[in-house]
């Protein structure tokens, strides 16, 4: 029998909206759940949710009622392909955007009462550089940045990046190249950016794997459904696929801390650290 490894927490960031992001968190979600995983796909872009139409799951109630302490946090999961548990969250709600301290303990709080067992915890962050983000960043152990090859995309990636490691000291920072025309040209990009990365900023960040543009990805969306499930034979689900299966690999490097306990504590301690320097 295959080790156990710790619940192993994901934060899926991106410099800038439009580059497919959620897109990209959904579908890692449904290909690890389709390789044997459990998977729990939080939608943490609190303000502007929109990972249950991509998954394709309707959701009558969503974490602002676990915030505003109408329901638990059980209450609102819903299940989704290949079983993805989701936890939606609420659209077009300003005053989600930002969490104060009592909001970011009831997260804390909510998440410790999760019974069954998760193998991997995804966060589908905001865009940007929020100290929502960035607080949910610092608890992840895995922090994977979604870019386009294009000069604004590219740019704001490399922002958020510095952010993370010169502000933050933040390690574990991979690249997803999204709607490359090749798994070489993500390849080139990725290179790109990581030596502007090691030159001004004395660091590194590890190219995971990219996605490859495809029509279907689009009809996948209009549908309300992940591309994986929509049509698995296409190449961007291949590529999914592959993306999950780089992601399994990363979750048993030793070197890197699991379990949902380090994501609480790293939730308390980003926490603690907002409120003093408020």
């Amino acid at each position: 029998m295959a080790k156990q490894i710790p619940t192993q927490v994901i934060g899926i960031a991106s410099g800038k909206g439009g580059v497919g992001k959620t897109t990209t968190s959904v579908n890692l979600a449904v290909a690890l759940a389709s390789l044997g995983q459990r998977v729990m796909l939080f939608d943490a872009d609190l303000g502007l949710a929109n990972a249950q139409l991509v998954l394709g799951c309707p959701a009558p109630f969503n974490f602002s009622h676990v915030l505003s302490g109408n329901k638990q946090l059980q209450e609102i999961i819903i299940e989704g392909p290949n079983g993805v548990k989701l936890v939606p969250a609420a659209s077009g709600m300003q005053q989600m955007a930002t969490l104060n301290e009592t909001q970011t303990a009831t997260i804390i709080t909510a998440f410790s009462e999760i019974e069954e067992q998760i193998d991997y915890l995804i966060l589908d962050l905001g865009a940007g550089i929020s100290d929502m983000v960035m607080t949910f960043l610092q608890a992840c152990q895995h922090r994977f940045v979604v870019l386009k090859n294009e000069p604004s995309s590219i740019a704001d990636a490399y922002g958020i990046v510095k952010v993370m490691i010169k502000d933050y000291q933040l390690d574990n920072i991979g690249l997803i190249p999204n709607c490359v025309k090749s798994q070489s040209e993500g390849e080139r990009l990725f290179g790109n950016i990581n030596s502007v990365i090691a030159n001004f900023l004395g660091d590194h960040v590890d190219y995971i794997h990219s996605i490859r543009e495809d029509e279907m990805v689009l009809r996948s969306i209009k549908a309300s459904q992940p591309v994986i499930s929509h049509s698995p034979g296409c190449s961007a689900s291949k590529d999914y696929l592959d993306l999950a299966k780089q992601v399994i690999a990363r979750s048993t490097d030793p070197e890197i801390s699991g379990g949902m306990q380090f994501f609480f504590e790293r939730m308390v301690a980003s926490a603690k650290v907002a409120s003093e320097s408020s």
